[in-house]
């Protein structure tokens, strides 16, 4: 193995901060070949509206919880959809094949975001690029696949002759300022404070802000078109059987596994909405160069879990607060504005948390309990 290190530049409003990170680059990496059942399609490259039959687009990371959202979006709105997984065969993904308009227009191919050959040959014919993939974690030696994977796809679609990139950033990437006011309006010009993320082992929103620059600067080299979405925690009904991280955050609240709350405020999202907006800011052309926020509430833990006892009163909600000796922390304000102005229709958060358990329970994830009485959405 050896140590690489790269200096990123983040602008937030007047501040300029320059980060170093350094990382491990394996030495031998994995060789990515095309999976033999990979199917090819060929796709004009002529620029032409949405939904047409030569219309190719690709998704990384197709068999994620917002991948597999994202796919069946763009099917459903008629694009040809050709999604990257590591194992396109793998049990994880079979769910995509069972999408409506999947058995026409979807096929599947092995990429992986740290080889650029594999990304080139899944982006070939393809008029968008939807970079969804991205390892949600704090473990600082994924922090090259983020950052450098997301180079790496920005490169491959420009090579391939893609018109525009869609890439999936992280409300991480935004709202991590400690001293930030707390009358200021939570937008698009907002930035996490770097240090405190990574001093508070924050990595993965390191991650995110050093990829969603990385990805701003490439692109504006290599003359793509990129356009951001920018998630918050992401609630509701799973496409795949597997348990995803915030699934697993509404299961062990719901069932009481969380013996007590945080103190802490969190923005939250459907999930539904988020593939939504990833349709719409690739299908406006005012879209090219902003980032788009996607938050639908910010609700304090209390609020949240009340909101879960309301809606599901059977369950051994967890109902005790952590004790950290701070006054309750504040619900701030945001913005979705831009995405509202480009048609988008946030899903209220009781139908996502009441929506998100009935798949937990379709799933087998949270024990099924028949209710004392009826909830009400």
């Amino acid at each position: 193995m050896r140590a690489k290190a790269k200096l990123v530049e983040i602008r937030t409003g007047s501040r300029l901060i320059l980060i170093c990170y350094c990382y491990l680059v394996l030495a031998h990496s994995r060789l990515c070949k095309q999976h033999p059942s990979t199917i090819t399609m060929q796709s004009s490259s002529k620029a032409g509206g949405n939904g047409d039959e030569e219309h190719l687009v690709c998704v990384t990371g197709a068999g994620s919880f917002i991948g597999s959202w994202v796919v069946k979006e763009l099917l459903l709105r008629g694009y040809h959809v050709r999604g990257t997984a590591r194992d396109p065969a793998g049990r994880k993904n079979v769910h995509l094949l069972a999408l409506d308009g999947a058995g026409e227009r979807l096929t599947l191919c092995r990429a992986d975001v740290m080889h650029g050959d594999s990304l080139r040959a899944a982006f070939r014919g393809c008029r968008g690029v939807f970079h969804v993939a991205s390892p949600v974690s704090n473990d600082p030696e994924l922090v090259p696949e983020a950052v450098e994977g997301t180079r790496n796809v920005v490169n491959a679609a420009a090579d391939a002759g893609v018109r525009r990139l869609v890439f999936t950033s992280s409300y991480g990437a935004v709202h991590m300022d400690p001293n930030r006011s707390p009358d200021i309006v939570v937008d698009e010009s907002c930035w996490s404070d770097y240090d405190y993320c990574k001093q508070t082992g924050n990595l993965y929103c390191c991650a995110k802000m050093m990829a969603e620059v990385v990805a701003k600067e490439a692109a504006t080299k290599r003359g793509l078109e990129l356009a951001v979405v920018v998630p918050a925690t992401t609630i509701g009904p799973a496409l795949q059987q597997t348990l995803n991280f915030s699934s697993d955050h509404v299961a062990r609240y719901l069932t009481g596994a969380k013996p007590a709350y945080q103190n802490v405020v969190t923005a939250y999202i459907d999930v539904r909405d988020v593939a939504r907006a990833h349709t719409l800011v690739y299908e406006h052309p005012d879209a090219r160069g902003h980032r788009y926020i996607c938050v639908s509430a910010v609700l304090h833990r209390a609020h949240f879990v009340r909101l879960l006892k309301d809606l599901y009163p059977q369950y051994p909600v967890t109902a005790k607060r952590e004790d950290d000796g701070k006054p309750m922390a504040r619900e701030y304000r945001f913005s979705n504005q831009k995405l509202g102005d480009l048609g988008l229709e946030f899903t209220d958060m009781r139908t996502s948390l009441y929506e998100t358990v009935i798949c937990l329970q379709h799933r087998g994830h949270v024990p099924v309990i028949v209710p004392r009485h009826r909830a009400c959405l």
